[in-house]
């Protein structure tokens, strides 16, 4: 019988799950299997990528963005709820370890953010940076897509919001600010828990929680526009951590906030099951329940306008919640919006709208 495989520490992800788009998959079926069998590298892997476009318009209605852009897919930091694990499989991998061991990178992809701005179709809204994947995760030291795509942005003047987990976005500072003198960027630092052993299990290549609010603190200090981003929030394990957050983040500079109630799509299903019975067999059951019963007795939901925010008394405590501490730390005290009318291609004087 083979033995049980020890906990993968500093990943999220404890195994791979099938992919659903592959018709044939290899499985090790006698562990002395060594002449056909060879255990995957446990070391991240940069798989260099000429991509053919990169800004993607965006269907959905209820996640605030028009556009995205994304120079990486997959993702190092590991966080066991990611959504954008189930994109892992279009590109013929797993949703669990491979999507943060094997990050693609699109080596192009500031050229083909200038080729697409240039088109003159492009009637400029803001584009999120990134919609799916951080774009600050540790590919981004190496390799400094995202620090060359911004520079296309400020050059066009073209307007950006942006979502991470990281602190590496501080190396930009210098560009965020003046991007922001002409209220060309927002952004979002997402938190979801001041319990260090918690992130360390779900987020686990991630930046620390006080790490983030210096992000808030430092950007909002510089002139950005800066918000905190709570999710996911899931009933009985990070909650009850709303408030803090919330005033943790507001006494750092931010000024606007959102929010989401976890869900569990595809096959983060499976990843999320394993991982929360694997790290907290004492109330794992518990958890489990408190997720299904803020989507009707399931783990997921499809549906516009609630499968983010869930439905029933749990995800409707959360909901109050975080209505009541949004207005108490003055998380959205006004409507704004980025500036879209300064935008001009290299050459021209300017546009009117």
């Amino acid at each position: 019988m083979e033995e049980e495989q020890s906990y993968l520490k500093g990943r999220g992800a404890q195994y791979n799950p099938r992919n659903r788009f592959l018709k044939n998959e290899r499985i090790r079926e006698h562990i002395e299997g060594i002449d056909d069998w060879t255990e995957p590298n446990e070391a991240t892997v940069y798989l260099e990528d000429q991509a053919k476009s990169i800004v993607n318009k965006v269907d959905s209605p209820d996640v605030g963005m028009w556009y995205s852009m994304n120079p990486y897919q997959g993702c190092e930091h590991g966080c066991i709820y990611c959504y954008a694990r189930n994109a892992h499989e279009y590109w013929g991998y797993s949703a669990g370890l491979d999507f943060e061991r094997k990050i693609i990178v699109k080596k192009n992809a500031p050229q083909l953010l200038r080729k697409f701005l240039m088109n003159k179709n492009w009637e400029p809204v803001p584009i999120s940076l990134s919609g799916n994947t951080d774009c600050y995760q540790p590919a981004e030291k190496k390799f400094r897509l995202t620090r060359q795509l911004l520079e296309v942005c400020n050059e066009f003047n073209q307007p950006v919001g942006m979502i991470t987990k990281n602190a590496g976005i501080l190396r930009d500072k210098d560009l965020l600010q003046e991007m922001a003198k002409k209220n060309l960027v927002s952004i979002l630092v997402s938190i979801t828990s001041f319990d260090e052993d918690l992130r360390r299990a779900m987020e686990p290549r991630t930046t620390t929680a006080t790490q983030r609010l210096r992000v808030i603190r430092e950007l909002s200090e510089a002139g950005v526009r800066m918000g905190v981003m709570l999710g996911p929030m899931i009933p009985g394990l990070n909650e009850h951590e709303m408030q803090r957050i919330m005033k943790a983040a507001s006494e750092n500079g931010a000024v606007f906030s959102a929010y989401t109630f976890i869900r569990l799509n595809g096959a983060i299903k499976l990843i999320f099951h394993d991982w929360l019975y694997k790290n907290f067999p004492d109330r794992a059951d518990k958890v489990w329940h408190l997720i299904q019963n803020g989507h009707g007795g399931q783990v997921n939901d499809s549906r516009y306008g609630i499968r983010m925010r869930g439905e029933g008394p749990v995800a409707e405590l959360v909901r109050q919640q975080y209505v009541k501490y949004n207005k108490l730390y003055k998380l959205n005290a006004e409507r704004w919006e980025l500036d879209a009318t300064k935008f001009r291609r290299p050459g021209e004087q300017g546009r009117l709208f």
